[in-house]
């Protein structure tokens, strides 16, 4: 095909779309199934609904394939786990009595069954469910779902390719099951899994597919020879079928480097790569691999992962280079678009100059389907839509909100100095605890308490005018009286204010820090049910005054016991933001952590002897690429200890972590200096105790043993047990008891019980200790 006709075939398409609707009608059908208040055809009504809208939405921008299968109750690879048969032991049973309910335990466990563990989707804020696999795994094909989405789709008479995860990318992102060897590799049952996959393809085929796209994100990360030969047998094996759609194997997040050749060489149909920020060494690679001669690039060019609007003279340059490397090239986003808010014409309150700026899934399908036109058809059959880009970007370009001199001044100023504390641990260590006096095996809390319907209902009556500030200030000091109150009855060692006043942990700061947008509406989903709505955070960064002093101070006033302050730290307030993409990142990290170095300092003064800086996003926006990680954690661990390096050294400075793979980045939690760090231990069973041990990490910790993202209370035997493998690794002195992260997403009677189990859990075990 020659390069005019290449651009003439140019189509518009989409990976996968935002599952929730435009009002989380998925959220609450699903929670309302496990309330018992929605049956399970209901549910099943409303999730067709949405897949139903979700495709007309697509169709009506002029996108010409839509994706099946990118829709979930829950979590894809989840979903992938029912494909092949993958279901763990101990939720059989379930699954097998009831299929939709027993998908639901995997995912959430059941009081007497834990669930899968979760963790982060490579470096985004979306969490999966962990496939557990070992020697004796069998997998079995079930596209039952698959297939019923696709005839869905087909029947509405639209273009659509049915997504799936890719096996390689399925078994690399498996653990050893329960009883495996510690060793065991899931990646050596790949000629056991293909099998199904080849199934699975052909009743997709059956059923209409006329292609099918297979991701493989994991081929983005640095893989060994072995792990490269895997991927080249099994797309040697499956494109080797005779009885299955075309396929396009689709990468995203990163460069595909040593894997672009392999997948190129595999007898496949196509390839979607990823052309955006990190990803852009694709298009080098890409040449120098020679292109892929027959065969079909979906090019990523329009970024799928933040919110700003897309580049098109750039882009197009990008495309126009690409249609000499591929027989047809179609345009997409870079990944999902789950990964983004669903539209910003629902953003009324933010200024109509700023939402230029912001392009959501619905603004994002718009671009695609401009870039593609204006590829087909030349930049003449897109002029006004060029023109009003330029005139967008520009608009950004020179906007105050972008630059505050006084802001980058301050930012320029700051010395190395200002990055460390004044004595070095040790010395830390023996002041803190003269001066707070703690037992052995310390008690507390991640932070957040239950957030009640009564207090989202105060929090939406205060911002609807139905009760005024007074009002709503009573309803926070009732229930931090509540909170200080349960947690002195228990008998927690170091008590937290429960946080009633926040909405979401990152949301709450943006909101009093100049430099950052809140949406009314940008909700992205997280986790299952669990969705967030990150601010946008668009210009230089400063606080105008204190955040947290007045709640922290009174809830300390209700109590002798220390009561931490609690913070989001910079790396967090970044990645679970939507983080602007004119200057470097750990720029942007520096002003932020000089304004909440502000807050601690003044944390400090009014008598806040305990302060916890989170971080739990410190792993998950660690790049891909090895090569790239130690200029990313040199101004991740900079910002942190920015925050924190300012007080005295009986000030006890914490940290929290939670729902990623922590081994790889140990070094860098020591390098944050933090006197306590918390820990998700509960579902790998001390894991990350482990490998703070094998680090020889000197300072204290706490790994979880309360799994906060399940209903079921863990007994005080549990939690127990827990920890006496938490001492195996830790030393008591330097070992606290909490649960893994916050519980604002439980309920209170779960929350009583699993907190009274964890404190009676400490006390058997530092019972147990020796007394000399």
């Amino acid at each position: 095909m020659t390069t005019e006709s290449a651009a003439a075939a140019a189509r518009a398409t989409v990976y996968g779309y935002p599952r929730q609707g435009p009002n989380r009608e998925l959220k609450k059908a699903v929670e309302g199934y496990w309330k018992g208040r929605v049956t399970a055809d209901a549910l099943r009504q409303t999730a067709a609904g949405l897949r139903r809208d979700n495709w007309r939405q697509m169709v009506d921008a002029g996108v010409d394939e839509v994706p099946t299968g990118d829709f979930s109750y829950y979590d894809h690879v989840l979903d992938t786990s029912v494909m092949v048969g993958a279901v763990p032991e101990r939720h059989r049973a379930a699954v097998a009595a009831d299929a939709l309910g027993g998908y639901f335990a995997m995912a959430r466990g059941t009081e007497d069954v834990a669930p899968l563990e979760m963790t982060k989707w490579f470096d985004t804020n979306y969490h999966y469910l962990v496939p557990e696999l070992g020697p004796d795994t069998v997998f079995t094909a079930d596209s039952t779902r698959q297939v019923a989405e696709l005839t869905e789709a087909l029947a509405l008479g639209h273009t659509a390719r049915p997504v799936l995860v890719g096996p390689v990318t399925y078994l690399l992102l498996s653990k050893p099951a329960p009883g495996a060897p510690a060793d065991f590799e899931p990646l050596t049952l790949l000629d056991r899994l293909l099998p199904v996959y080849a199934e699975v393809l052909a009743d997709l085929r059956a059923a209409g597919a006329g292609w099918v796209q297979l991701d493989e994100p994991a081929l983005v990360q640095d893989r060994t020879r072995a792990e490269l030969d895997a991927a080249a047998r099994a797309y040697r094996v499956l494109g080797g079928l005779t009885d299955r759609p075309k396929a396009l194997v689709a990468s995203y997040f990163d460069r595909l480097g040593d894997a672009l050749p392999v997948l190129a060489k595999a007898p496949v149909e196509g390839l979607a790569l990823d052309f955006t920020d990190a990803a852009a060494a694709n298009l080098d690679d890409l040449a120098a691999a020679g292109g892929l001669p027959g065969k079909r690039l979906v090019a990523g060019v329009v970024n799928g992962r933040n919110i700003w609007i897309n580049d098109y003279e750039k882009s197009l340059a990008t495309l126009a280079t690409l249609l000499g490397l591929a027989a047809r090239v179609d345009v997409a986003a870079s990944c999902s678009l789950l990964h983004v808010p669903l539209d910003t014409a629902a953003e009324a309150d933010i200024d109509p100059q700023v939402l230029r700026w912001l392009a959501f899934a619905r603004q994002k399908t718009a671009e695609i389907v401009t870039l593609a036109k204006g590829l087909a058809h030349g930049t003449g059959a897109i002029t006004a839509e060029l023109a009003a880009n330029r005139a967008d970007l520009a608009s950004r370009t020179d906007s105050a909100l972008t630059h505050d001199p006084a802001v980058r001044a301050r930012t320029a100023a700051v010395t190395d100095a200002d990055g460390r504390r004044s004595q070095p641990y040790p010395e830390r260590a023996v002041a803190q605890r003269a001066h707070l006096g703690l037992p052995l095996l310390p008690t507390t809390t991640i932070g957040s308490f239950p957030q009640t319907g009564e207090l989202r209902t105060a929090r939406a009556d205060l911002r609807a005018g139905r009760i005024g500030t007074a009002g709503y200030e009573e309803r926070i000091r009732a229930e931090i009286q509540e909170v200080v109150a349960f947690q002195e009855k228990t008998g927690i060692d170091v008590l937290v204010h429960g946080e009633p006043e926040r909405n979401d942990m990152v949301q709450y700061f943006a909101e009093q820090l100049t430099g950052y947008l809140a949406t009314q509406h940008g909700w992205v989903q997280s986790y299952g049910t669990r969705y967030v709505r990150p601010p946008v955070l668009a210009g230089d960064i400063s606080r105008p005054a204190p955040m947290t002093v007045r709640w922290t101070t009174y809830a300390q006033s209700l109590t002798a016991r220390p009561v931490k302050g609690m913070l989001t730290g910079p790396v967090t307030m970044l990645a679970w933001s939507f983080v602007r993409d004119d200057q470097p990142l750990g720029d942007t990290a520096r002003q932020v952590a000089l304004a909440l170095r502000d807050e601690v300092n003044d944390l400090e003064a009014a008598g806040t002897s305990v302060v916890q800086v989170d971080e739990p996003a410190l792993r998950e926006t660690l790049p891909l690429r090895a090569a790239d990680r130690a200029a990313y954690l040199e101004w991740a661990t900079e910002s942190f200890r920015l925050t924190t390096g300012g007080v005295r050294p009986d000030t006890q400075i914490h940290t929290h972590m939670c729902y990623a793979e922590f081994g790889d980045i140990v070094q860098a939690i020591d390098d944050l200096d933090a006197d306590v760090i918390s820990l998700e231990a509960a579902r790998s069973h001390m894991q990350v105790a482990r490998e703070l041990a094998a680090h020889g990490y000197p300072r204290e910790a706490g790994p979880g043993v309360y799994d906060i993202h399940s209903p079921r209370v863990p007994s005080a035997r549990e939690a127990a047990d827990l920890l006496r493998t938490g001492l195996k690794a830790i030393p008591a002195e330097r070992l606290w008891v909490n649960p893994d992260c916050g519980l604002k997403t439980r309920g209170w009677p779960e929350t009583r019980a699993s907190l009274e189990n964890l404190v009676t859990a400490a006390r058997t075990v530092r019972g147990e200790l020796p007394t000399s």
